[in-house]
């Protein structure tokens, strides 16, 4: 796909959806430990267990100080407490050890393969959890690639049907300029969510029809 063809996917969901422009998230850290606990629930559940956890504790200090049990008792709204709770607990134990503290800001001035490559490096933080971090909190262009977008890249054409989930987080950041991965991720995600789905898409009323290749493939056929 070339540039030309991202450049109208863009255009075609933004009319669609509406513009969407990077704002300052929370701090990196905070992104860190949200993206853990929205692994396997709903945004909501997510939501509450992370409100639950900065009100069960005063700073990420006592959190990294805590027992498993103490920190899995603060989110079990969010499901799977006891090892969320683990991989918190080791991720924070990991950055204070390497940092002498809890601030991360400094991944913003590394480039961007380096920076997630840190971040990889902490227990349980993954390709998309890393490029997470990055994107929302500090606005580098890492493209996060979750169920959404990986569908809806290989429904377009966009990415090899047989990729690794690894290998389209960097093929799609060699096709998107990095002035809009943070549009393009927000923007598919909410069309996979509501067109583009895994089973029953909704071809007929998906604005990017006439560039899907995938469009004459029937219902049943499709696995996401």
């Amino acid at each position: 796909m070339d540039e030309k063809s991202i450049k109208r996917i863009l255009e075609l969901l933004v009319e669609q959806y509406g513009s969407r422009e990077w704002q300052p998230d929370e701090s990196p850290l905070s992104v860190l430990v949200q993206t853990i606990l929205s692994q396997n629930t709903s945004d909501s559940n997510s939501k509450r267990a992370f409100e639950s956890l900065l009100g069960s504790f005063g700073n990420w200090e006592e959190v990294a100080d805590a027992n498993v049990s103490q920190i899995a008792d603060s989110i079990k709204t969010g499901g799977l407490g006891e090892i969320k709770a683990r991989y918190i607990r080791q991720v924070l134990g990991e950055v204070r050890r390497r940092r002498d503290g809890f601030e991360l800001d400094f991944l913003k001035r590394l480039p961007l393969d380096e920076g997630r490559d840190w971040l990889r490096q902490l227990p349980g933080v993954g390709m998309k959890t890393a490029s997470c971090v990055l994107l929302f909190s500090l606005g580098v262009p890492a493209l996060p690639v979750d169920t959404h977008v990986l569908r809806v890249a290989r429904r377009l054409g966009m990415v090899d049907s047989k990729a690794s989930a690894e290998r389209v987080h960097k093929s799609l950041e060699g096709l998107v300029p990095p002035s809009d991965v943070y549009q393009f991720h927000v923007l598919v995600i909410e069309h996979g969510r509501k067109i583009c789905k895994a089973q029953r898409p909704r071809c007929d009323d998906c604005v990017l029809r006439g560039l899907c290749p995938s469009r004459e493939v029937t219902v049943g056929e499709y696995r996401g």
